[in-house]
């Protein structure tokens, strides 16, 4: 691997900041991908660009935002990943790929999806010597479109830049964007019958292998294959794992393991991603593809926000055994590799695996929610303690209509008093409620709790411990009402809203001194509908 990123060159030879972009995917697995031109754009412009993120890959956010960052940020590059001119036609094996990948929708397999309109731009080195995928979303057709047109509205591309960075400032593994472009293009609507103004996400990404590329290449290509890409993963994103006595045991432990820390840190946070398909579930363990997703307002376990979820299959409760489901899929898409001579065995030991998976998910939503309360983990029953306390918790929540993030922020700031005063404000009165004595009872465990992990006895530790609170319980988060209000200005040409609410979601300890309302949830939360165009 490169120890730094070296300069790209323009077509005069002039040096151009920024790291060298590669294939190492398709190099390394050509049967997985095609070379496929993006489509040019009619106008290209930039709607918003992550500056932070520009200078941690290696970019100087001014020259992003010239002619050959452009150029570059829509994929328009030569045969070596450089940046073309405006005159400079594009090259007749073109260097950004499509990737292959199969999957199961709602349940359902589907054996061919792939990069319908999206393209891998390349990978490069960071300034921190990871390597990482640029991506394109929106760049036209490719041969895995089917009937669609391969272009992406602007509402849901932003939608992407705004939960990636909430996810990133919360500690969430996270893909994010670098760039949302506007292309100045009228492209059929999601619903209705207005056209939607067309866009372009820049999407980074530790990679963008799936369980649904396994899958893909388990269904459609022979052990070569498969070895090439379990190599190539491993390699990439679980190095420790590559040595191990069976890599395609240790790929399955490894992903498990990524996967439940991510889904538990979204249970915490009262994330429902909306369409947990294998094709959505990265092997790298981040978060991809937030197309209907949504928070929690007042918490409710059911919760469904995608229009395309009329089972309820995605729901909030649902998502851990989602992810034990989509393991699942993962280990029968690897059993040959597992062991190919007894097949009894490889069902066995990949079975052991996941049988792994509620244990160590259990673990890992201890610590997040321990986090939340406040409440130390140095003793061995610790954890069991704080799964019981947030169970009752989530009940009295439901059972109050409370709101999800207000209410462990109330905690942080207000402790036992405040959670009462968000009781009585939300039933009138909370004994006529019903539950106002559970209530208590839990409010006087936590405390008690608290207490006996030596909270209360020791400055140091309570003062880490309010720390952790503060940062686990955001004051801002991507409130459904208030997102889908700046999404529509966007939409109607007015991108100062979203440019605002990017902060605020970047800045969540903090009240936006120009839109406090954004802390709340907004009118009309409870009967919101996300709409897939992502």
């Amino acid at each position: 691997m490169d120890a730094h990123p070296d300069p790209l060159a323009s077509d005069d030879d002039a040096p151009v900041p920024g790291p060298v972009l590669h294939q190492g995917y398709a190099a390394a697995v050509p049967e997985l991908s095609l070379p496929i031109a993006a489509a040019e754009p009619p106008a290209p412009a930039i709607a918003w660009l992550n500056e932070e993120l520009a200078r941690e890959l290696g970019y100087d956010p001014a020259w992003l935002r010239g002619p050959a960052g452009i150029s570059l940020l829509t994929g328009r590059v030569d045969a070596q990943g450089r940046p073309l001119s405006d005159e400079a036609e594009t090259p007749a094996e073109p260097f950004t790929t499509a990737q292959a990948y199969a999957g199961h929708q709602f349940g359902r397999p589907n054996p061919q999806l792939g990069d319908g309109r999206a393209l891998l731009l390349g990978d490069l080195l960071d300034t921190h010597g990871q390597r990482r995928d640029l991506h394109l979303k929106g760049s036209g057709r490719t041969p895995f479109a089917r009937a669609a047109d391969g272009k992406a509205p602007l509402g849901p591309m932003l939608r992407e830049a705004v939960i990636g960075e909430a996810m990133h400032a919360a500690g969430i593994p996270t893909t994010r964007a670098l760039a949302v472009l506007t292309t100045r293009e009228r492209i059929a609507p999601r619903r209705g019958v207005t056209p939607e103004p067309g866009a372009l996400l820049v999407r980074v990404a530790a990679s963008h292998l799936r369980v649904g590329t396994v899958q893909f290449a388990a269904w459609h290509h022979d052990r070569d294959v498969r070895e090439a890409l379990l190599a190539h993963t491993l390699e990439r994103h679980h190095p420790a794992a590559a040595g191990a006595q069976n890599p395609a045991l240790a790929l399955l432990t490894a992903v498990r393991d990524a996967q439940a820390e991510l889904v538990a840190a979204w249970m915490g946070a009262g994330f429902v991603h909306g369409v947990m398909n294998t094709d959505n579930m990265t092997l790298s363990g981040e978060g991809i593809d937030y197309g209907p997703c949504a928070y929690l307002d007042r918490h409710r376990p059911g919760a469904v926000f995608s229009s395309i979820d009329a089972q309820g299959r995605y729901a909030y409760a649902n998502q851990p055994g989602i992810a034990l489901w989509n393991l699942s899929r993962l280990g029968e898409a690897l059993l040959d590799l597992i062991d190919a001579e007894d097949p009894e065995s490889a069902v066995a030991r990949a079975t052991a695996v996941l049988e792994g998976f509620e244990p160590r998910y259990r673990e890992a939503f201890a610590a997040v929610m321990a986090c939340k309360l406040g409440i130390p983990l140095h003793r061995p029953e610790a954890g069991a303690e704080v799964e019981v306390l947030t169970a009752d918790l989530f009940a009295l929540m439901e059972a109050h209509g409370l709101d999800h993030t207000g209410t462990f922020r109330t905690l942080t700031d207000d402790g036992a008093d405040g959670v009462r005063a968000l009781v009585s404000a939300a039933a009138g009165d909370a004994s006529a409620a019903g539950g106002a004595s559970d209530l208590e009872a839990w409010l006087d465990r936590w405390e008690a709790l608290r207490e006996r992990t030596g909270v209360g006895r020791d400055p140091g530790l309570h003062a880490h411990l309010q720390a952790e609170m503060e940062q686990a319980n955001p004051r801002v988060i991507p409130r459904n009402q208030h997102l889908e209000a700046v999404l529509r200005a966007a939409e109607l040409g007015d991108l100062a809203p979203v440019h605002a609410f990017l902060e605020a979601v970047r800045r969540p300890g903090k009240v936006p001194p120009d839109h406090p309302e954004w802390i709340g949830p907004g009118e009309g939360g409870e009967d919101f509908l996300t709409f897939c165009g992502t």
